[in-house]
């Protein structure tokens, strides 16, 4: 296999989320009075990018074998439709299980070696986000079509990452890493809840019941505009509770969310219109985390 086709199959764009959390997570530590352990924190964010990418082919692996990806034809790329690398026949189905076992075993490993240094709580932290990607649309559990796909995605790539970062340079939990984890949580389940629309026609026609299945565009592009509200919420809820005004730096990122939702409302049928909320919903996640852990590093130094 090329490289360059290995690489495209990771969807490597898309790693920001589990950049951004663990980033945050390991931030907020160090601001509760934690030494910033950086050998830990670029373990961490290796095995959490690598299990991102088992994530990502394994997927693509199982919505190949589902006959998803092959009857997709409103897909728009890069936000949707999976990588299309068997579809274009760039890559067999076989080979993009081989690379997913690959990036399992690598951020298994990693898991591990933090589990010996930090303690049982990242293995179970660890095994959680791996069982909701594999599991995503697996056949036999199938979270998505039980309609717990997008619970599983904000629990593995917003809980998890955030917790479980904090965890490895901590070793404890605390009401705050949970709160602060979960703005984060709701923005990658906003990033999934928009990259379903295209794919609603042949998620649909093969039983892939996620929640925008469920409801249909128009009543899930309401839907797609609360998960927004309720993360500007907790974002001013967490400023207010822990007395952290520079947590504030989080709302910045309000008009572009606002942008997106109501090209959302105005386009929830129109696949090529959407494209901007598809864009805005990513930007928004990435920035928003981005400056949530902006805020932690002001208020500890200021």
């Amino acid at each position: 296999m090329k490289l360059k086709v290995i690489f495209a199959s990771l969807r490597a764009p898309f790693f920001t989320g589990t950049v951004v959390p663990v980033i945050l997570g390991s931030i907020l530590a160090w601001h509760h009075g934690f030494p910033f352990e950086w050998g830990l924190f670029w373990l961490t964010l290796l095995g959490a990018v690598a299990l991102h990418a088992g994530a990502n082919t394994i997927n693509d692996y199982f919505d190949h074998l589902s006959g998803n990806d092959p009857v997709n034809r409103e897909f728009v790329r890069p936000f949707s439709g999976g990588s299309r690398l068997i579809q274009n026949g760039e890559l067999t189905a076989r080979g993009m299980l081989k690379i997913s076992l690959v990036c399992y075993l690598l951020g298994i490993a990693i898991g591990l070696v933090l589990t010996y240094l930090r303690g049982m709580a990242v293995f179970w932290i660890g095994l959680t986000g791996v069982a909701c990607g594999v599991f995503y649309v697996a056949p036999g559990i199938h979270l998505v079509r039980r309609g717990l796909g997008e619970l599983a995605i904000a629990l593995a790539f917003g809980v998890c990452c955030v917790t479980g970062a904090y965890y490895v340079q901590a070793q404890r939990f605390g009401l705050e890493v949970f709160w602060a984890s979960l703005p984060v949580a709701l923005l990658i389940t906003a990033v999934l809840w928009i990259n379903e629309f295209p794919d609603f026609n042949a998620d649909r026609e093969v039983g892939k019941n996620h929640w925008v299945v469920r409801l249909g565009r128009k009543r899930a592009a309401w839907g797609y505009g609360l998960i927004m509200l309720t993360t500007y919420l907790l974002i001013l809820g967490l400023s207010v509770f822990f007395n952290k005004v520079w947590l504030l730096l989080g709302l910045l990122t309000a008009p572009v969310a606002f942008a997106s939702v109501r090209n959302a409302l105005k386009n929830y049928d129109n696949i090529p219109a959407l494209v901007p909320s598809n864009a805005g919903t990513i930007i928004t996640h990435l920035l928003t985390g981005l400056l949530l852990a902006t805020g932690y590093l002001l208020q500890t130094i200021i």
